[in-house]
């Protein structure tokens, strides 16, 4: 199961979702510079339980390094596709959260998730003399404060049928709970040595949940609001999820498209999936500029086809959402 995109909207740019997921790039481009001495930078750099427990490995590192170490190893990646898995899922679910907390707090609950991750896979590792590298339990930190804030999100997910792409979408409390249980059972079984920092996700996860519960009780101080001013939204996602009906037994079907008011007036294009769309699951729609709140667009032939009458047409609505 592929994650493509959820439909709980941001209405903000997420800045630190992307800050974070740049500064990701750019240590992974810093690493492969690093070449033969790779195993050097990554015991620099990443986080190494024995370098706190055993002497004849610590007194090789200062106590600057066992300081900033503890940071440093989550914005480490052990190749192209671990940093693209990683990137992907903040993307996906970071936004929502960033615009939760709010830009600055989001950083520092990142930050802290990833902290805490950390210190999962030491005090159940404390002897270990392997680099662990990744972003994966900060990351799970925002998957557990998703899980906690949008249960009812809906996960439009990419699930391949030999050749054949095809879209569902997936509640979040079942797409993020079957993620945590798989991660629990590799943690406790034979994945256990399969050289991923399993507690690691699971202690970000768990961080997600409770700083989510601490965060209600952290009187706010306007800075969100401040910042949401000049990061507004001022466009609605480029692929958007159709929940087609037909009325009683006609084959035409009945659809509604939202797009921000900057689109309405300049025209846009977006890509629709609908659920049922087994064949075509993907349809490309042009926005003409200038519609209006209540207009509607016909795509002719992609109704419902009934015995003894012609193919019918889809009806979109459109919804003009205010994102200015």
């Amino acid at each position: 199961m592929i994650p493509i995109r959820d439909n709980q909207v941001s209405d903000c740019v997420p800045v630190v979702t992307y800050g974070l997921m740049g500064i990701n790039l750019l240590a992974w481009l810093f690493q492969t510079q690093a070449g033969p001495a790779s195993e050097t930078f990554y015991y620099l750099y990443g986080l190494v339980p024995a370098k706190y427990t055993i002497h004849e490995m610590s007194r090789h590192f200062s106590g600057f390094n066992q300081v900033y170490s503890l940071f440093t190893y989550m914005f480490l990646h052990g190749g192209f596709w671990h940093l693209l898995g990683n990137m992907w899922s903040l993307y996906i679910f970071g936004d929502n959260v960033e615009a939760h907390f709010g830009s600055l707090r989001f950083l520092g609950f990142y930050v802290l998730c990833g902290l805490i991750s950390g210190a999962f896979h030491f005090f159940l590792n404390p002897f270990s003399m392997v680099p662990t590298i990744g972003a994966s339990g900060a990351i799970a930190g925002v998957m557990g404060a998703y899980f906690m804030l949008y249960p009812r999100a809906k996960i439009l997910t990419l699930i391949p049928i030999i050749i054949i792409p095809w879209f569902v979408e997936i509640p979040a409390f079942i797409f993020l709970g079957f993620w945590f249980l798989i991660q629990f059972l590799n943690a406790a079984g034979e994945g256990a040595g399969a050289g991923i920092a399993w507690w690691a996700h699971i202690g970000g996860f768990i961080a997600g949940l409770v700083l989510v519960k601490l965060n209600r009780q952290v009187p706010g101080t306007g800075a969100r609001q401040k910042i949401q001013q000049y990061t507004r939204k001022q466009h609605t996602p480029k692929l958007q999820t159709i929940l087609a009906t037909p009325a009683s037994d006609e084959s035409d079907l009945y659809g509604t498209i939202e797009v921000s008011s900057l689109e309405a007036l300049t025209g846009t294009k977006k890509l629709i999936t609908i659920p049922w769309g087994f064949s075509k699951p993907l349809y490309r729609v042009t926005i003409p500029p200038g519609v209006k709140q209540g207009n509607r667009l016909r795509l002719a032939g992609m109704g419902r086809s009934l015995p003894g009458k012609p193919k019918g047409d889809m009806f979109l609505t459109i919804r003009i959402k205010n994102a200015i």
